[in-house]
């Protein structure tokens, strides 16, 4: 089993769809950095909803006869619908993968905002590989994209709130990306964008990276090419391995910081245990591997009109954004964000000082969380 900071902090940052991290807080709580900003902050409630679209079309070509959308939310929408803030979620996260944000003494008020949490094609809940009927089961699910996802939460607020505008989208990872295509998809949606921890489009070291743990699982003979009978669960295992090398920086193996709150007899080698069979509890491998394609494959530039061009969608970008990569980050490095953010036009380029890497864009510690914070917070008002 994890130490018990670690297993609260990958349940709070991954979101597992099995055991969702609000869940997991609350039965083994840790240095959460929902409790950053305030000693006595609690996680707040929010409000569970689904809806059911037919016949929704994805930009592969392939039609679904019907997609699940599950989403939550925090606050309630005021007479004017011009409180709303977009939160996406990010690789296999629940909604409520942004509770660190959320609360009186946090960024996103909800007394002030009614906040709109969504959950992504493959993790499980919305519409996935793992959840839908055949003929488009496990390994014939489309491969969705960024874009998919952003049309179908574009869908879901004028259908479900009459909602076709809002104060800002914010997003972590694979959040951040939504948050940049919806910058470019829909330039007059969002007043503000906040990205933290992901870019605009996945570089050539990250598609490697990503194809890497995909191999790792389609390793397994049990995967079958997807049509396994049982989870590959030596694939998954294989899985959680590379994943986690890139999680957290260099410097953050190096002085051991894995050992901040952990019990005195921690070893590396139990760590290195725990991450290979509990990184993401529950997880189906079709849609861990859907969800990494979207990754893969994700380029503003391939936006409709771009032909293929990311710096001219992101000078296409109107809206104001600030754009927080994580000092660390290996998964979507600090290089990578400063070379798109001299394409956006109105940005505001603000690392995360963190030797925590790529959590850090999730308030990985109490300063982390703080920092994310207080600078969401000033750029909103």
């Amino acid at each position: 089993m994890l130490p018990k900071h670690l297993a609260a902090l990958i349940a709070l940052i991954l979101s597992a769809p099995v055991a969702g991290p609000a869940q997991a807080a609350n039965a083994d709580p840790a240095p959460a950095p929902a409790s950053a900003a305030s000693p006595a902050a609690v996680v707040p409630q929010g409000e569970e909803h689904r809806l059911v679209l037919h016949d929704f079309a994805t930009e592969s070509g392939t039609v679904l006869p019907a997609v699940t959308l599950v989403y939550g939310t925090y606050g309630r929408l005021n007479a004017a619908k011009d409180n709303v803030i977009l939160v996406p979620s990010h690789y296999m996260a629940d909604w409520h993968g942004y509770e660190w944000l959320i609360g009186k003494t946090l960024a996103l008020d909800p007394d002030r905002y009614f906040i709109v949490a969504t959950e992504m094609f493959g993790n499980g809940r919305t519409s996935s590989p793992s959840n839908t009927p055949e003929p488009f089961h496990g390994p014939r699910f489309p491969v969705t994209t960024i874009r998919d996802n952003v049309e179908v939460v574009r869908a879901m607020l004028a259908h479900d709130y009459g909602v076709t505008h809002v104060r800002a989208v914010i997003g972590f990872s694979m959040g951040a990306q939504q948050a940049l295509q919806w910058a470019v998809s829909h330039p007059q949606f969002a007043d503000r964008i906040v990205a933290t921890a992901g870019t605009a489009k996945t570089y050539g070291h990250g598609i490697v990276r990503l194809e890497s743990q995909i191999a790792a699982i389609a390793a397994d003979p049990t995967f079958a090419g997807g049509d396994y009978q049982a989870q590959p669960a030596k694939g998954i295992e294989a899985f959680n391995l590379v994943w986690t090398a890139w999680l957290y920086s260099q410097e953050w193996w190096r002085r051991e910081l894995w050992r901040e709150g952990a019990p005195a007899d921690i070893t590396l080698d139990k760590v290195i245990a725990g991450y290979r069979t509990s990184f993401i509890p529950g997880a189906d491998a079709n849609d861990l591997i859907l969800q990494m394609r979207a990754w893969q494959r994700h380029d503003v530039g391939m936006t409709p009109g771009f032909h293929g061009d990311a710096p001219k969608a992101l000078r296409s970008i109107t809206a104001p954004v600030l754009y927080m990569p994580s000092a660390t980050d290996l998964y979507f490095p600090v290089g990578d964000a400063q070379f798109e953010a001299a394409f956006i036009p109105r940005v505001t380029l603000k690392p995360i000082p963190s030797l925590w890497g790529h959590p850090a864009g999730a308030g990985a510690t109490p300063a982390d969380a703080k920092f994310l914070n207080d600078a969401i917070g000033d750029f909103l008002k």
